[in-house]
Parts: structure tokens; C-alpha cells; sequence
């Protein structure tokens, strides 16, 4: 699993992958002088590491190299937002809460996702209500009646070894 790219790493990154070809050293470094004041050879230890780390690889031209991206922006950020959810202890409720950060635009994009990752639609899911927006949710989560929790299963509420042997 990736860690999060520093600032610079991202800022290098970004270009790579904004331009989606092989990239030298001083293409980047002119593009990032336009925003801050940065050294040829930051640039070059900066790709140099991310080539390291297997973000780029590299093609020797002459006595400087030309990098591209290993993978998209999309996949990184697929496997960040991956990560993070895979280190939760209730996968679930963090998935409502993400879609509860999100705006309108960006469940619309959820919704097209899932939409292309299931494939056509048959007729009876055509045929299947969205689902309820947050507000909807929450208001039919308060209105619906309170069930009694079951009793806890054994990996659910651990107990001493001595609890386990009946003592």
C-alpha cells in the first residue's frame, strides 16, 4: 500500500501525470519555478526517489533521463482511499460517513462508478429505487423501532481464558 506522497512529491507527481508522457527533469523544473523557487537538482533527487519508490520509471536519453508514471492519479487515490478504509474496525459505518462528507456532485459520480463496475442493468434493477439521500436515511433510521441487541457472539465480546473455561 502507497504512503501519501509529500508536497513535493505530489507537485512533481501532478505534472507527470497532467502531461501523461516521459517527462525530463527540466520540463518539471519550470513548470514548479512558476510557482516557488526550486533547484534542478531537487527535481532530479525528487524524481530520482519516486523512481526508487516505484512511482516512475525512467529512460536513459543521453546523460539525463526522461520519467513516466507508473500508474494514473485515479489509482493512486483508489489505493489511498483503499488503505484508509481497510484500516477501519467498522468498514461500514466509515463508508456512510464518507458518502455523508460527500457533495451532491461526487455522489453522482459514485453512482456512475458503481453503475460501470456492475456492468448493464438488467430490467428488475432498473426497476429498484435509488437510494435515500442522508436526510432521508437519517429520518427513517430515528423513525424505525429499536430492536434488542442479540445476545453477543464469542468473538465479539472477548473474555478471559478463565471466563472461557467456565470458572
Amino acid at each position: 500500500m502507497p504512503r501519501p506522497l509529500g508536497e513535493l512529491e505530489d507537485a512533481v507527481m501532478t505534472r507527470v501525470w497532467k502531461w501523461n508522457r516521459p517527462v525530463t527533469v527540466r520540463e518539471v523544473l519550470e513548470d514548479l519555478q512558476q510557482e516557488r523557487s526550486i533547484a534542478y537538482t531537487t527535481v532530479m533527487t525528487v524524481l530520482d526517489n519516486l523512481h526508487q519508490k516505484g512511482w516512475v520509471r525512467r529512460e536513459a536519453e543521453g546523460r539525463a533521463y526522461r520519467y513516466e508514471a507508473v500508474s494514473t492519479r485515479a489509482a493512486y487515490a483508489a489505493a489511498l482511499m483503499n488503505d484508509a478504509w481497510s484500516q477501519s474496525d467498522n468498514p461500514a459505518a466509515a463508508l456512510v460517513a464518507f458518502f455523508g462528507m460527500m457533495s451532491e456532485e461526487q455522489r453522482h459520480a459514485l453512482r456512475d462508478a458503481v453503475r460501470i463496475v456492475q456492468g448493464p442493468e438488467t430490467p428488475e434493477a432498473s426497476a429498484a429505487p435509488e437510494a435515500p439521500e442522508p436526510r432521508q436515511r437519517e429520518a427513517a433510521q430515528q423513525e424505525a423501532p429499536r430492536q434488542e441487541p442479540a445476545e453477543p457472539r464469542q468473538e465479539e465480546n472477548p473474555g478471559s481464558a478463565e471466563d472461557a473455561a467456565g470458572r
